[in-house]
Order: C-alpha cells, then structure tokens, then sequence
C-alpha cells in the first residue's frame, strides 16, 4: 500500500498524537504519538519477518493465499495495540489475519486455521484463554501478548526495502464476512486493492476530514480498519478511541445510547455510525432543540458538524431530512468486503436522501437483467480463503462482481439499494417483501434498538424487536402499529410484531457486529414459538 506507507514514513518521527484513549469523563487517559506507533510497529516487524512460516497442505481451487507468506491472526480490542499490529504485518509482508472479540469460539478457529503466529493485546489474550487455546490456534502457532508501554522502539525502518514490482499484488489482509452465518468467510485482500480504495477515498472525501476521527465500531471491520486508521493517517490525524468500557456500537443494544456523550467530549471532525446511532444521534438533536440549545453543539461540543457517514443498513430517509434540518448532514454509503469495503458514497458535494450516492472514481456499477447489482473495479478482492463458497459472490467471466444487492441506478449514477436477493421473503400467499427497506422503517422508533423481519412461508410477516428496556411494551406496540399503516404497504407491514426487552445476549445471538439480522436464527425462534 504505498500510499500509506509514503504517509507512515514522512510520520515516523512526529511527536503529535496518532491515538488518543478517552477517559470515562470525556478527557484523554492515555495518548500515543506517531512516533510511538510506528517505533513500537518496526521492532514488531523486524521480528516477524523473521518468524518461520509453517508447511501447510496444499491449496483447493480458487485458494489465492500463498502457503509461503506469513500469516498472522490479530485479536484485540480497539487500542493501541491494533494499530501496531496492523502497521507491523503490513510492514513485514504479512497476511493479517483479524478475529473479532465478538466472535464465538468456532468462528475464531475457522478464521485462524492457517496462522503462523498470533498477536493480542491483554482483552484479546483473555478472550483467547475464553475460547480456549488448544481449540483456536494451531498447535505450532505462537501467541504474543502485546504491550504498547513495553514495546521497544524500532532501530529499523518499518519499511526497509524496496517493494517487490509484484508487490501490490501480495495479500495483505484476510478478512472475515459480517457473519449471518456460524462459519464466516476469509476474503482476500490485495496491497493494490486497497491503495486503490484509499486514493479514491480520499479525492471524494472534504480534505483534512480525517484530522480528528471517532472509532465508534470494532476495528476488526475492514471499513473501520479504512476510516479509522488509513484515512487519517494520510491526513496526519488523530483516531480518537472510546473508552474501554464503553460497548462499541454493533456489539450490544445499548451501545448507541452509551456512545453518546463521547460524541461531544472527543470533539471529531469525522466517525462513521450506523443506522441505530443514526437514529440516536436525531433523538438528541431532537431533545437539544426542544432545549433551546444547538444541537451541533450538544451532539458534537463544537460549532460546526463532523463529516458523518453512515452504512451497513438503510436508513430512513425522513431521519436523514430531520438530522439535515439540525444542521448534522449524515452521508449515506455502500460497501463490501469484495470490494475492499465502499462501493458508493454520499459525499458533502452530491447528496440525495435514501440512495447510496454515486461509484468511487475507480468503481464501474451496473444492474443485471433480475436487478441485482454488479461492480467492476480495480479495488476486487482476489477470491475466498479456501476457494470458490457457494454462498459468497461470484466474479463472472468478464470481471463483474455480483453482489448479491438488489438495486436501481438512475441515468446521474446514484444507486438505490433494494435488498437483498437471498433475504428477499415470499410469504405463504407468495407476496415478495425485501424486509431491509421494512426494517428501516421500524427502526425509526426511538425505542426499537434492533428490528428483524422473517416470513419465508409463513402466511404473514413476523417482526422480533429489541425494545428499550424502560419502554412500556404496549405502548411501542400501539406506536408500531401506527407506524406501519403510515409508511408501509399492506403486504410490507409486520402482522406479528415480537416486543422483547433488549439486552445483549440477545443482540448477540440475532444480530452481526455490523446490525445486520441473523435471519435464519431469527426465523427458526419465531416458528419455534420462542417469543410467544
């Protein structure tokens, strides 16, 4: 990746903080320099490069790892440490390998089969010990336990040579899908894909955006690994990191409105939310205006509005229109991992409420004969970590990726996502329903925390909602209900809606670090009679 690496080493001995770690009452705890960062990064690599790369069995069909390259799993929370680890496979000419904490003990395997060496920091290390060592990693993987404080300082560059002219084409990450499924996918990323990414990213994003960066979600995402970490250190930033007891949004129901006050205490000039801190974010504006008091100010401690860009799941366009009337644009977008992350994206110049803005400048789109989307760029994964998947997406013979999406185009090149085509539900009475744009709707509730729609042969649409616990139970209900009938057709409206108060086991359970719906899950508790 050389636009990073030209960034890290211009950076190398820079004093100005690169993380800054809040403290419970919105001050900085703890703050690393570039300089640390990057020392700690080359002496981690200098060791790497030396670790010897285990004989592994041959290759199936359409595998693109390489058996000789070092692969090395990472598992840690947001800190520090990540940061290192990141900078130092990359460094190395490493496969990275991350697991999130979130996983449970037999996605993490799938995902670390093939590691030579395992780098953690003291949470990743204790939920490695949770899952069970001997059950996780290979028996001749090594476990390192990192500690940013202790970590020397590099007496070797963290890039000492000149790359290779087939560089650009090493995989430099394995990347695990959102995981609706108990075993998710490794998707391989190429060094060129993802400088590609990085450089159309940063020609349609506002320049210096990244100055100040909130990391809201798990940096084991690959769009957060882009925003929170690439994108700033381009622009000589500062990611600014939650504090560690603070749930990062996607990992439980009531992460949204725990993230909150750390909107306004770490003062960002850019983060990326999700449709639920989307809607907890207009909640606030909401109440500040009612205040008397500016809801720029409230929500973000300073006068002017961060750069907000939001994906993963639709949002409500009325929630868009009402954030825009408080002075807080939120900018729409749409990715996936086979593309290295973002497809498309809303930017401050070329905004429409609902779609998911115009392709990246190195991104071609289409739609195929039954709707669904097709993307063709220079930024395509290089194929799934053990071969072709039957449940991934297929690259056709002339190089479009089907993506699997539902959407229309208009003749300006804004996309509008329709859904998905596997979760598309035909019920009993053979009506089709795409439940993302359903959900959306739902979800526009202050109190609906997580919304899950299901009915796949079923003679009506069932609904599982993860209410706020201190909601009364009837009168969301009532409210949903009226929600429904305003916005939604008959054939869209959930008949059998499922109010259950919202905690985190049962977010975990039915619902991916990014809050998209484990469907099938969902659908077997409903017609288990689960929820009554």
């Amino acid at each position: 990746m050389r636009t990073l690496e030209k960034s890290l080493t211009s950076l190398a001995e820079d004093d100005r903080p690169l993380v800054d770690v809040l403290a419970p009452d919105g001050s900085v705890a703890r703050s690393y320099s570039y300089r640390r960062i990057v020392g700690a990064a080359a002496a981690l690599a200098t060791d790497l490069r030396a670790h010897p790369v285990r004989e592994r069995e041959a290759r199936p069909a359409g595998d693109p790892t390489d058996p000789a390259q070092l692969q090395v799993g990472v598992v840690t929370a947001n800190g520090p440490e990540f940061l290192v680890a990141d900078f130092a496979i990359l460094g190395a000419g490493g496969a990275e390998v991350v697991v999130p904490l979130a996983f449970t003990a037999e996605q993490a395997a799938s995902l670390l089969a093939d590691i030579d060496v395992c780098l953690a920091d003291a949470a990743g290390a204790a939920r490695l010990e949770e899952w069970g060592l001997a059950r996780v990693l290979p028996p001749d993987a090594r476990l390192r336990v990192l500690d940013i404080d202790r970590e020397p300082d590099g007496t070797d560059p963290l890039f000492p040579d000149a790359p290779s002219p087939d560089a650009g084409e090493r995989l430099c990450k394995i990347i695990h899908t959102s995981g609706t499924t108990s075993r998710p996918k490794g998707v391989c990323i190429r060094e060129a894909a993802l400088d590609e990414l990085i450089g159309s990213l940063r020609t349609a994003m506002p320049d210096g955006a990244y100055r100040r960066y909130l990391s809201l979600v798990p940096m084991s995402l690959l769009i957060e690994q882009v925003t929170a970490v690439y994108l700033v250190v381009c622009d000589g930033g500062t990611v600014v990191l939650l504090p560690p007891e603070v749930p990062l949004v996607g990992t439980s129901s009531f992460a949204p409105r725990a993230v909150l006050p750390h909107l306004r205490a770490a003062r960002p000039t850019a983060l990326v939310v999700t449709p639920a801190l989307a809607e907890a974010m207009l909640t606030a504006a909401d109440a500040a205006h009612a205040d008397g008091r500016d809801p720029v100010a409230a929500l973000f401690g300073r006068g002017e509005a961060p750069l907000v860009c939001c994906g993963g799941a639709p949002v409500d366009a009325d929630t868009l229109r009402r954030l825009d009337a408080h002075g807080i644009p939120v900018h729409e977008g749409y990715g996936l991992s086979e593309n290295s992350s973002v497809v498309s994206w809303n930017t401050p110049g070329a905004r429409r409420y609902g779609s998911v803005g115009r392709p990246l400048a190195h991104v071609r789109v289409r739609t195929a004969p039954d709707g669904e989307l097709l993307v063709k760029s220079t930024s395509l994964f290089a194929g799934y970590k053990g071969g072709d998947d039957p449940s991934g997406c297929e690259v056709d013979e002339d190089g479009w990726l089907h993506t699997g999406d539902l959407a229309d185009i208009e003749d300006d090149g804004y996309i509008w996502i329709k859904g998905r085509k596997k979760s598309v539900i035909i019920t009993a009475a053979g009506r089709n329903v795409a439940p993302e744009w359903v959900e959306a709707q739902y979800r526009s509730h202050p109190a609906v925390l997580a919304v899950a729609v299901v009915g796949d042969g079923l003679p009506a649409l069932h609904g599982l909602f993860l209410v706020d616990p201190r909601a009364s139970l009837d009168t969301v209900r009532a409210e949903l209900d009226a929600l429904g009938r305003e916005r939604l057709s008959d054939v869209e409206r959930v008949e059998v809606a499922h109010l259950v108060p919202a905690d985190e086991s049962l977010h975990a359970e039915f619902f991916t670090v990014t809050g998209r719906p484990r469907r099938s899950a969902v659908l077997s508790a409903v017609t288990a009679g689960r929820f009554g």
